[in-house]
């Protein structure tokens, strides 16, 4: 493969991801400069899912060579679609409702792979490194909340009521699933034609977590009732949990997400949007665990 062949792809913001093609076939190249093993990891995940969940073909997955000054490299095939943060905006509710169906339908999905710990996957049998995570999200917002001190102290401790009383909440869920961990619209490809989803793209942040964290990252921006309603009702179907129970537990389980997200403000759009997200939730002290508050 020739490096100088690589052509960046737009959506995403590590830019790492690029387009190359090789005797005539489009590729998907991913360089893993950061975290090496996420190559491995990545690949070992697109198998494990595929046929469950649509996602590319894994290709080949190079090593890093520390020695030739080589990075790690994950080249899957590509996959025709648009990128749902691109075709969303053009489609009327009834068209938004069928997308927000198969939206709810793959989280579902995700949520029925069972894992035994919270975790990080370390290599390509998908090890799990246990988290320690003693104190939960009350503990996790103390932790940020260096990231947080232009706000004032009434935001600050309205924050951390919303995270004791949605630790609770997640606490009656036992259950560890698999968790693609940034399932946004620009992370899935959908047929314009059809509205199908062809891929489910970008899996560098896939972890054992919570059963219901997918679900908080597809409602997070994403709250008019043809969507909400959507994908809560597809999610329901397969999983069998009440649309406002379960909007409640997704909307705690993504607070993990945008309390990470916000202390990174000004990184890029999406922390940004996050960080305004978080900061109106702390001064209601109110996540929004209900349809009609969504609706509001």
């Amino acid at each position: 493969m020739d490096p100088t062949s690589l052509t960046p792809l737009t959506g995403g913001w590590s830019g790492e991801t690029f387009l190359a093609e090789v005797a005539g076939v489009r590729q998907v190249v991913r360089i893993h400069a950061r975290d090496p093993r996420r190559a491995e990891v990545d690949a070992a995940l697109l198998r494990l899912v595929r046929g469950l969940v649509p996602v590319p073909d894994v290709l080949e997955v190079r090593r890093a060579d520390p020695a030739a000054d080589l990075p790690a490299l994950l080249v899957t095939s590509w996959v025709e679609g648009q990128r749902g943060d691109v075709l969303l905006p053009t489609l009327d509710d009834a068209e938004r409702a069928v997308v927000g169906t198969r939206v709810g339908d793959l989280v579902a999905t995700l949520g029925g792979m069972p894992m035994p710990v919270f975790g990080e996957f370390t290599d390509d049998r998908l090890t799990l490194e246990p988290w320690s995570l003693p104190d939960g999200l009350p503990g996790f917002v103390a932790d940020h909340e260096a990231a947080l001190t232009h706000w004032s102290d009434d935001e600050r401790t309205g924050l951390a009521e919303v995270a004791e009383v949605a630790q609770r909440l997640l606490d009656t869920v036992e259950r560890r699933c698999l968790v693609h961990s940034d399932l946004n619209p620009k992370n899935w490809l959908v047929d314009p034609a059809t509205l199908e989803i062809t891929a489910l793209l970008d899996w560098e942040f896939a972890h054992a977590g919570h059963p219901f964290s997918d679900l908080g990252n597809a409602l997070r921006f994403e709250r008019e009732p043809a969507w909400t309603d959507a994908v809560l009702g597809a999610y329901a179907a397969r999983r069998g949990t009440p649309p406002a129970k379960a909007l409640g537990l997704a909307r705690a389980a993504d607070l993990w997400a945008l309390v990470d997200l916000a202390a990174r403000r000004g990184q890029n759009p999406v922390a940004d949007r996050a960080h305004d997200l978080l900061l109106g939730i702390a001064r209601r002290r109110d996540a929004g665990w209900t349809l009609s508050q969504t609706r509001t």
